[in-house]
């Protein structure tokens, strides 16, 4: 019920009844509605944090859960990463090393991944920078490790293989020093005994009296045995594998024959003066995969120091060939 108001009248000398303006209801109820309006938003924006909804509590929590498997899964690549560290320091320093292998390079190791956005498909989503990052990660952590891998493989390989290589290497002189006159030309720019012109002289010539035996240098099997190469003269050649082969010149006899295995110091033939020759003498090469090397880095099998440095001194003497 509302309340009826009064004022006294002195003009009439009695009480008289307020009637209330016209408009001031409608204000009223406009001033309720508005603050009623403003309370509702107010409670909506400090109450809203409070009272979630289910699915927003759902959603909250996955978001929790995402952000802490992001952190277990960061940890555990560091952890990996120092792990897979020390391997590549001991692979590279120590495996590599022991069986005279290169090195892989650390570029080669940690290079990224170039080209297109291979992580376009997990934008556009709430955690994508996370997640993207996380993925990147693992991505060159994995390449790493195959990378680890198939050194490692290969490293297994050269060690169920050394005692073979060891045998293989073309380690010791192919005619023994007592049976020589001298070494007369070395590996590198000589003067050609035919021509005079300056020459590579691809191989190592040691001078020795015709019929002298020669031996083979390592193991392997006899892959030619013939005067069929021109310059060479009688000539063998032996397959040792793991790369290698040797050449053995200007013989006046074989003793072996194509497709036959020697051991290191089997005999193999005679000194001669065969072919593109100026005197008897053995012109013997090295050959590792298919490139031309000095023979005298592979002499550690039967001489000493003192014999290796004078040959060695000989060597790099630039005078006259003998082919």
């Amino acid at each position: 019920m509302t309340k009826v108001k009064y004022y006294y009248d002195s003009d009439t000398l009695s009480y008289q009844k307020i009637k209330p303006k016209k408009g001031r209801n409608l204000r009223r109820v406009l001033l309720s509605v508005l603050a009623a309006f403003l309370f509702m938003i107010i409670g909506f924006v400090v109450f809203t944090p409070i009272f979630e909804s289910p699915k927003e509590k759902e959603l909250k929590r996955e978001l929790e859960f995402v952000k802490l498997n992001e952190e277990l899964h960061n940890k555990k690549i560091t952890q990996l990463q120092k792990v897979l560290e020390d391997i590549q320091e001991r692979d590279n320093n120590i495996y590599r090393l022991y069986f005279e292998v290169n090195p892989i390079p650390e570029e080669q190791r940690k290079a990224g991944f170039g080209g297109v956005n291979r992580y376009k498909t997990l934008e556009g989503f709430d955690s994508s920078e996370m997640i993207i990052d996380v993925t990147k990660n693992m991505d060159i952590l994995s390449k790493q490790l195959y990378i680890q891998s198939k050194s490692l493989d290969e490293i297994v390989n050269l060690a169920e293989n050394k005692e073979d290589l060891l045998a293989a290497m073309p380690a010791i002189q192919p005619v023994k020093k007592e049976d020589l006159t001298r070494m007369a030309s070395g590996y590198g720019w000589r003067t050609d005994p035919f021509t005079k012109a300056r020459k590579k002289h691809w191989g190592m010539d040691f001078t020795a009296p015709r019929g002298t035996p020669i031996y083979a240098s390592g193991d392997g099997k006899v892959i030619r045995a013939d005067q069929n190469s021109s310059g060479y003269g009688k000539h063998v050649r032996i397959d040792h594998g793991f790369g290698y082969i040797t050449l053995y010149a200007h013989m006046s006899k074989y003793n072996v024959r194509k497709g036959q295995h020697v051991k290191r110091g089997d005999l193999i033939g005679f000194v001669g003066n065969t072919g593109r020759s100026q005197a008897p003498h053995l012109h013997y090469e090295v050959i590792k995969n298919g490139t031309k090397i000095n023979p005298i880095n592979f002499y550690y099998g039967n001489l000493s120091p003192e014999e290796f440095a004078a040959m060695q001194k000989a060597a790099e003497i630039e005078g006259q060939s003998l082919d």
